[in-house]
């Protein structure tokens, strides 16, 4: 669009997504690009925001051996809550720096803390 620009960006989570759609669509009617948006972080959060929140401020502080975990990657874990050692390679996947198996029990235990809103069962 002309004029405008992009004056700062930060990651977010989902949740916060959610939140910010669900004040806005009180006051607005949504777009077909907001629905579809706001449908899809609601089918796929997982935690609340506080706990969301919670868990991205305990990644970025936790210490590990080799690195540390950006908030772009905290918020990633964050979102996809990865349950076992094969879903939390995969986001590492395309990290210059990929943690140790230690790291990752680590990220593990700090994940496993935060209850679940759907336990989802395959």
């Amino acid at each position: 669009m002309i004029g405008k620009q992009t004056l700062e960006s930060e990651p977010i989570p989902a949740a916060k997504v959610k939140e910010i759609l669900e004040e806005f669509s009180e006051k607005h009617e949504l777009s077909y690009e907001q629905n579809v948006t706001l449908a899809h972080v609601t089918n796929i959060n997982k935690l609340s925001l506080e706990d969301t929140e919670k868990l991205i401020e305990e990644l970025e502080e936790a210490e590990f051996a080799d690195f540390t975990i950006s908030k772009k990657l905290a918020v990633r874990i964050a979102d996809l809550v990865p349950r076992d050692m094969a879903d939390l390679r995969l986001i590492f996947a395309k990290e210059r720096v990929s943690p140790s198996k230690e790291d990752m029990e680590a990220i593990l235990e700090i994940i496993e803390k935060y209850d679940l809103e759907d336990e989802i069962l395959f």
